[in-house]
């Protein structure tokens, strides 16, 4: 039987989030972008994840998958924990940012390393007060909350190319 991307059970809702405690906020539109996706995922195979479909671009959904495991270990790991670690995606032939060298028979890999550095991710900022600081990789003193939002913003960007990536794979639409 082939790989195919499990289907994601949402646990966060949006209006769950209107009026909680801001650090409850920041955490569920962050888990609710990491949910939306892995479910312009959920069904496919790993050909399909590793199919480009939106000429010229070479983005691919499980390209996305890689890269976003790629940002959070860089910012919520190396950048605000200090972890002296490498990238997520370091075999032969991984590629670039985890977007370039995508091969379909790692997608099933590629899925649980994704999972493993949010978990990773989660914890490395848990117990930290939002105020806290650290350095960018341009030296600039930026907040845990401003990570927040920043990784915010990068999901949302990605699933924007999600979204095109999916509909053109099998016409399916929505998050």
């Amino acid at each position: 039987m082939t790989w195919t991307a499990p289907k994601i059970e949402r646990t966060t809702r949006i209006g769950d989030l209107v009026t909680v405690p801001e650090r409850q906020m920041l955490e569920g539109w962050l888990n609710w972008h990491r949910e939306t996706l892995l479910a312009k995922c959920a069904g496919l195979e790993p050909v399909q994840l590793a199919r480009t479909t939106v000429e010229p671009s070479n983005l691919t959904l499980l390209g996305l998958v890689r890269h976003m495991a790629e940002v959070e270990r860089s910012w919520f790991r190396r950048r605000f924990a200090g972890e002296d670690i490498g990238n997520v995606f370091t075999d032969p032939g991984d590629g670039d940012e985890g977007i370039a060298g995508v091969d379909e028979v790692y997608a099933e890999r590629d899925f649980e390393r994704f999972r493993a550095e949010v978990t990773s991710c989660g914890a490395a900022a848990a117990g930290h007060d939002l105020d806290e600081t650290f350095r960018s990789a341009r030296g600039a003193a930026v907040s845990l909350r401003w990570l927040y939002v920043q990784l915010i913003q990068e999901y949302a960007r990605h699933n924007g190319h999600a979204d095109f990536l999916r509909e053109r794979t099998d016409g399916r639409t929505g998050d």
